[in-house]
This record gives C-alpha cells, sequence and structure tokens, in this order.
C-alpha cells in the first residue's frame, strides 16, 4: 500500500513560454517548484529597462525558484522567431530545461526532508511522474541518433498557411468535412499534420531520412517520454495525437486515409503508439544531453539528485488544456473551464459522447484514466474552443497605449466605470478563433464619442475578451443540445441549463474585476469559480500520474471523486451576474454587431 501522506508525485510542465516542475501532495498542494521563464518574453520599457514578462503579461522577477533564460548565453535560446509567422523551438533544449527544473525541485526536497526529519516526521518520496506539455509542436528525429533533425516548429507558427490554404481550395468541402468527422478538427496550421509535411519537404536532412525510413516524428510529449525513460518508450497520449489530426477520435488509431491526404507513409516514418492518459509509459532515466545537441551540462549536484529517482515510473501525461480540465477539476460530463493565458482556451467536458461541433469548437479528447472502476475508465471527450487575444490585449494596452503602467492595474481602471459608454472593442489581433473563425478579421473599436476615456476602453477590451467566451460557451451548449441561448433562459429555468459552473484560472482570472465583469457577461445561468490552485495545468498531470495503478491501495487517490474531496479545497471566489438582463441583451446585440463589423477587414 502507499503511505498517501508522505508521497508525491513529480509534474514537468512544458509551457510556450517556461518550464517548470513541481511536486505535488496528495491534497494538490505544492511542495516544491522550479521554473525556467524563456527570455523571449522581454521587452524593453519607456525608460529604457528591459524586463521579463509572464503570458498574461505580469513583470517576472528572478528569485530561488525561477530562473530567467539569459538568451545571450552561449547555449543560446529555447524559443526563436526566426522570420514572420515562424515560432520554433529547440527540442533539446526543453528537455534540458524540464530536467534542471525536476533536479531543482529534488535539491529542495531534499532540504525540506532534513527539516522534517529533523521534527521527528516521516520524510516525502517521489512515487511517479506526470508530463503537461503545449500541443501540436512538432519534432522529428533520427532513429539511429535520438537526435532532432530541425527545431520544433511550434504550435502557433504560420509558416504552413500555403499548405493549408491549398488543400481548402483543391479539396471539396465535403470531404473536409468528412475527414473533420473523423478527426475532430479543423483544417488548420494549428495542427501538427502540415507541420510535419513542410518539414519533409523543406528540410534535406528531414527529408532524406524519411526517405530512407529512419525518420521519427512527435509531439512535446513524445520526445520528452522517449529521452527521459530507460526503455525510450515512443508513445503519445491521447489528447496529443488527438492534435495531430492523423488520429481517429473515436478508435484511438492512426486513420489510412487522413495520413494519405497529407501523403505521409508510415513505412517511412515512425509513429508513436497512442496510449491512455494515466498508465506505465517506462521508468525514468537522466538523458544524455550533450549527444542531443545541448551545449550545457547538468551539473554534478543535479545528475546526483536526478539518480535518486532513478527507475520510478513516468506515468501521467496530458495536453496542457486537458491538463488544465483535470487540475480544474472538471471531471464530470457538463463541466467546463476556462484558462485565462495570452490567449483563452475552453474546454467543456461531454463525457462518453463525441460530439462534433456545428457551432465551430473543435472535438478533443479531455483525459483518459483506464485503471479507474468501470463508470470513471472511459475515455471523456471534449468541446474546444480558443481566443486569440487575451491576457494580450492588456500587454496592447499598457505597451503601445500607454494607458497602464502594470497589466494588474487593468482591473482597476476598467471598474472606474459602471459600463463601456457604448464602446465595443473586438480584440482581433490576429483574426477571430472559435466560433467565428475568420482569419481575416481585426482589431476594432467601436463607438467612440467625446465623452470616451481610458476607463471605457480598458473596459471595453476586458469585455471583449469576455463576449468571446460567452460565444463559445454558447456554441458548445448548442452542440450539447441546448435549444437557443440558454445564457438567456428566463429566471427560474436556468438551473436545467447545460453548463452552470465555469471554472477558470490563468493570468486574467486573478482580477476580482475581470472576473466580475466575465460573470455579468454570461449571465445568471453560470458562476464563475476562480480555481483553488494557481498550475492546474501542473497538477492536472500529477493527479494523471496519480491514478496509474490498477491497485486502487497503491495509487495516491482512490478514483475521481477522491481526487474532488481531496483537492476540492476552497475556492478563490466565485462570481455571479450582477448585470439587469435587458441591459445585458443590448450589449450582447451591439457585440454581435461589431462583430460583423470586424469580419473580412483586410479580404480583397
Amino acid at each position: 500500500m502507499t503511505d498517501r501522506d508522505t508521497t508525491l508525485v513529480a509534474s514537468i510542465d512544458i509551457g510556450t513560454t517556461s518550464s517548470r516542475a513541481i511536486l505535488f501532495n496528495r491534497k494538490g498542494e505544492e511542495i516544491a517548484k522550479h521554473q525556467i521563464e524563456y527570455s523571449t518574453t522581454a521587452n524593453t520599457t519607456a525608460d529604457g529597462e528591459t524586463k521579463i514578462f509572464s503570458a498574461e503579461g505580469i513583470t517576472i522577477t528572478a528569485t530561488e525558484n525561477l530562473e530567467i533564460e539569459d538568451d545571450k548565453d552561449s547555449k543560446g535560446p529555447t524559443l526563436r522567431f526566426p522570420n514572420p509567422g515562424w515560432v520554433e523551438v529547440k527540442p533539446a533544449h526543453v528537455l534540458a530545461n524540464g530536467i534542471q527544473c525536476l533536479a531543482a525541485c529534488i535539491i529542495s526536497l531534499d532540504n525540506i526532508n532534513e527539516a522534517r526529519e529533523a521534527k521527528g516526521e516521516k520524510p516525502y518520496s517521489i512515487k511517479s511522474i506526470g508530463v503537461a506539455n503545449m500541443r501540436e509542436t512538432t519534432i522529428v528525429w533520427d532513429k539511429t541518433t535520438g537526435r532532432s533533425l530541425n527545431y520544433g516548429i511550434v504550435w502557433n507558427d504560420t509558416r504552413t498557411a500555403e499548405i493549408v490554404n491549398k488543400k481548402k481550395a483543391t479539396v471539396p468541402a465535403e470531404k473536409l468535412e468528412e475527414l473533420r468527422h473523423k478527426n475532430g478538427v479543423p483544417m488548420s496550421t494549428y495542427f501538427s499534420a502540415s507541420k510535419l509535411r513542410w518539414l519533409i519537404d523543406n528540410d534535406e536532412e528531414v527529408k532524406a531520412t524519411y526517405e530512407k525510413g529512419e525518420l521519427m516524428f512527435g509531439t512535446i510529449d513524445t520526445w520528452l517520454i522517449y529521452h527521459m525513460t530507460k526503455q525510450n518508450a515512443f508513445v503519445s497520449d491521447v489528447t496529443n495525437a488527438a492534435r495531430t489530426m492523423f488520429m481517429n477520435i473515436s478508435t484511438f488509431e492512426y486513420d489510412d486515409e487522413l495520413l494519405a491526404f497529407w501523403d505521409i507513409d508510415r513505412k517511412k516514418v515512425a509513429l508513436p503508439k497512442i496510449v491512455s492518459s494515466s498508465e506505465h509509459y517506462g521508468d525514468f532515466k537522466t538523458p544524455e544531453l550533450g549527444p542531443l545537441g545541448y551545449p550545457g551540462a547538468l551539473s554534478e549536484a543535479a545528475r546526483e539528485k536526478l539518480s535518486s529517482i532513478e527507475g520510478i515510473p513516468l506515468c501521467g501525461c496530458l495536453g496542457d488544456q486537458s491538463a488544465s480540465l483535470v487540475g480544474q477539476l472538471a471531471l464530470k460530463q457538463g463541466a467546463a473551464k476556462c484558462t485565462y493565458g495570452t490567449g483563452c482556451f475552453l474546454l467543456y467536458n461531454t463525457g462518453k459522447k463525441t460530439l462534433i461541433s456545428k457551432a465551430g469548437a473543435l472535438t478533443t479528447v479531455g483525459f483518459w484514466f483506464p485503471a479507474l472502476a468501470e463508470k470513471e475508465n472511459h475515455p471523456h471527450y471534449a468541446l474546444e474552443g480558443s481566443i486569440a487575444v487575451a491576457g494580450s490585449v492588456v500587454q496592447w494596452l499598457r505597451d503601445n497605449l500607454k494607458l497602464i503602467n502594470q497589466a494588474q492595474d487593468i482591473g482597476p481602471l476598467a471598474n472606474q466605470v459602471e459600463n463601456s459608454g457604448g464602446v465595443v472593442f473586438v480584440p482581433a489581433f490576429s483574426g477571430l478563433f472559435a466560433p467565428y473563425w475568420d482569419s481575416e478579421a481585426r482589431g476594432t473599436i467601436l463607438g467612440l464619442t467625446q465623452y470616451t476615456t481610458a476607463s471605457h476602453i480598458a473596459r471595453a477590451a476586458l469585455e471583449g475578451v469576455c463576449y468571446q467566451a460567452r460565444a463559445i460557451l454558447k456554441a458548445m451548449a448548442s452542440d450539447a443540445g441546448a435549444e437557443g441561448d440558454f445564457l438567456e433562459q428566463s429566471v427560474g429555468t436556468y438551473e436545467k441549463a447545460p453548463l452552470s459552473l465555469l471554472a477558470v484560472d490563468g493570468g486574467m482570472s486573478k482580477s476580482d474585476e475581470v472576473m466580475q465583469i466575465q460573470a455579468d457577461i454570461l449571465g445568471p445561468c453560470v458562476t464563475v469559480r476562480r480555481s483553488p490552485n494557481a498550475e492546474a495545468t501542473a497538477l492536472g498531470a500529477a493527479i494523471a500520474a496519480g491514478l496509474a495503478e490498477k491497485e486502487a491501495s497503491n495509487r495516491l487517490w482512490d478514483d475521481l471523486d477522491d481526487v474532488v474531496a481531496s483537492i476540492g479545497g476552497e475556492s478563490q471566489g466565485d462570481f455571479v451576474s450582477q448585470s439587469d438582463q435587458t441591459i445585458r441583451r443590448s450589449h450582447w446585440t451591439l457585440w454581435e454587431r461589431a462583430v460583423e463589423r470586424a469580419k473580412g477587414w483586410i479580404a480583397d
């Protein structure tokens, strides 16, 4: 049996602009944490000082547990932007960052255990490891050397637009829709398929390795697990595989028709085995970073500490948004979560149902924990919607318009007025994502008068993010069978609505003012609840690892109910609508009119 009071799960969380490792206990508390923030999030302020910002625009300061990567270092930056629209990551650096964060956590844990033992308390011990990662990012490597053959192409890279647009122009719409029913996602540069096609077509070494049949393909999860396990486990969990466009969303297998659509020959490229989110993938080992192209080296202290966890099972894996869904404890059908970062991601748990959206959402896999009892061991699907601009609109107001000095000033500024004074701000700086899907839309501010102040514009900007969240939830509820706009049902009937609680996390969720605006825009049907844990993504991967054992007595948690009971804790804030129904409806109408004016702005 597992001594649950002293058992810890290590979570390695690889994000777009940072990496971290966190050790969690059964209550979901952070026992140790270390983070590396990439220097590509730097910005020079008006006074000439260079500062590092989080994805949500919060100033970051180096501490004992937070490093800021120095891109002037000989090792070079992890993330780079070599051409307009290109976003690349160094695979060996990603692996090294995760390993270094894990080593730092173990060093911290040794100090914690020394203090515990001095007080007569039992020391903590790490029993398993989970991984959370940015999805869709594509890496290819040589089967013989294990070394990557190119920079990884990050999820938001748009270099494959020509490939994708050609497919859209030459393939009948009916065929594209048929394929979407298989893989759950629309034709887009977002997903991995076009990235792999681009690498084969444009990199001679990748092409030669492909023709020899020695090319290996994977997303970040596959790359990490392959190099962090003694068995070189070559796997991808379903939540990541669902984002490649190669996996059949119903069978969890690679589909020959989907591969053929992208002209990918599975005899020439090795595809990782698709596995569940919670099972034994392999046993931890410290990777040799030098042969993989990392110019630095682990310190002797780090290597020594990592050797102490050699052989521990790596047994949990979730793509970042699915990990957040789990970490937010949105584990039952009908639950939903929203993460406010640079962009905004909403996931709606549909349980066993593989709903193919008719309203602009994506179909994806939420999680799959097969070791649990029959009522919980099935794959949980989700509808997903994303907003391109959320926290980044706050950065824009700060850096471009100079309306605020710090990102956290946005809420108080917006709260100086009761409403936006008729101003509507559609923050479509990079087009509109779900449910509108218009890449030619652009940021639009309407309704300006001489009465308009900075506070009105700030409030309209925040409302623009919150209105998009409302649009996505409305679309998802429609896909789930709701009739009409469930968010505008009469008071007294909304208790039967398809969604009653929206769990929130991420930078903007820390603002009471922003979350109250979100609740007011959603109306009385939905309570907005701030997550009790700020690191919901890393926690989700830890939960996956803690549920992997087949015997319940050997798990950190018995089942999903036990997870909720152990971790749930007190919300950091519930927000309910205080808006007048008539005013709320009229403002929604204004928003829809503004969206129509923002659409197609750069069209010929």
